[in-house]
């Protein structure tokens, strides 16, 4: 196939609309399922090049969910824990692949986001992972294959219409890309910066110990924002981004909204949250609705009269901003990457408060003593990358 046309694009006025390979070769995918569309298609794209790095990175089988061309979450294929399969909604029985543990953790970083998402796999996706998806509201995905257990259960997706992208895991695309923007054409060379060990060697704070986990989480973050609308931050735990800042002018901007993901992602941890008693029946969406505004400061909107006997078979006591902070400064081992330098000491500031210990940033501002500075009064570890990675 080398031509293949398209509902629409961005909008449905954009028309026509297709994919195509410029020096008229057949494309390096196949639809199994569904009809994608112009931004299931940058989803698409966007996302395999995350998780092939990823997976080259680390050796691990890696995952991410997107939504409007930036990952809402990515994540490797570690195992889960019990209070992890509470909060992404997994049968405590059911039995987890790696890749369906990449999956279900990258969707897991921030379920409202992740909503009608666009998933991506690294591996073959199996029985496992096709059965977690599909209970979820999601509108493709793209794998290097899948087995026919797994594409028989896809196939029954959004009555039958769930998209289904394979792509061929040995495409390698021309070392040049060119888009064009009001009519005149761009070109620039890919950007095949690799993250490895040696990315973190520059470490400038006076705590220099990075364990073999936060040299893991640093990968993470970093792959994670070469794929992010910039400016870009990222909070990583365990090998799973938990916060994604996307799309900001600012860089505080930045490292609030993903600090502040971060916060909620481990509020869902809290023993109030864990206990929440939801009617028998009720939609992951509208759980995880409930949930973000039970955490948040308008909770009176879910547990007002009327509002809770929608939700809960009895009104939850509301989590208090007390216990909220309380929670919250128990977090700890976080680690924050950047797509470009931390211009001032205040984006350290507010990356502790989430429990960040590691940072990983480009470094080059005129401002870095400052950065250095803050970062050594809370004792974190930071390396300076010297390669910024914004992503238009």
């Amino acid at each position: 196939m080398k031509e293949l046309e398209l509902k629409y694009g961005c909008n449905p006025n954009q028309k026509p609309s297709c994919i195509f390979m410029a020096d008229g070769s057949e494309l390096p995918i196949r639809v199994l399922n569904g009809k994608p569309g112009y931004i299931n298609f940058m989803d698409a794209f966007n996302s395999w090049q995350l998780v092939k790095e990823l997976k080259q990175a680390t050796g691990l089988p890696a995952a991410a969910s997107f939504k409007h061309v930036s990952p809402a979450g990515a994540a490797v294929g570690k195992p889960l824990s019990e209070t992890d399969k509470k909060i992404y909604f997994v049968d405590p029985d059911a039995e987890l692949s790696p890749i369906a543990c990449a999956y279900i953790r990258a969707r897991g970083a921030d379920r409202l986001c992740s909503y009608g998402d666009w998933a991506a796999l690294s591996e073959v996706c199996d029985e496992a992972t096709a059965r977690y998806l599909k209970d979820e509201v999601s509108d493709g995905v793209i794998a290097p294959g899948y087995t026919p257990e797994a594409l028989a259960i896809l196939k029954t997706k959004k009555k039958g219409n769930y998209n289904v992208v394979e792509i061929d895991p040995d495409y390698v695309p021309a070392p040049v890309e060119r888009k064009d923007v009001y009519g005149i054409t761009f070109q620039q060379g890919r950007n095949e910066y690799k993250v490895t060990a040696d990315t973190f060697a520059n470490i400038v704070t006076k705590n220099k110990d990075l364990p073999d986990e936060a040299r893991t989480d640093m990968t993470v973050a970093l792959i994670t924002l070469k794929y992010t609308q910039s400016n870009s931050v990222c909070y990583v735990k365990d090998g799973q981004a938990i916060g994604v800042g996307a799309g900001q002018q600012s860089r505080i901007h930045c490292t609030r909204l993903a600090g502040n993901k971060a916060d909620n992602w481990y509020l869902r941890q809290h023993e109030k949250v864990l206990s929440l008693p939801f009617k028998p029946g009720i939609r992951r969406p509208d759980r995880d609705n409930a949930i973000d505004v039970y955490i948040s400061d308008e909770y009176e909107d879910v547990l007002a009269d009327g509002a809770w006997q929608n939700v809960f078979t009895e009104r939850p006591e509301p989590l208090t901003a007390a216990e909220k902070k309380a929670w919250i400064a128990t977090q700890s081992g976080v680690t924050v990457g950047s797509d470009a330098f931390f211009p001032f000491g205040d984006n350290v500031e507010r990356a502790r408060k989430s429990g960040v210990a590691y940072i990983a940033e480009p470094g080059g501002s005129i401002r870095d003593d400052n950065v250095i500075e803050t970062a050594d009064k809370y004792g974190i570890v930071m390396a300076f990358t010297g390669m910024r990675l914004f992503h238009h």
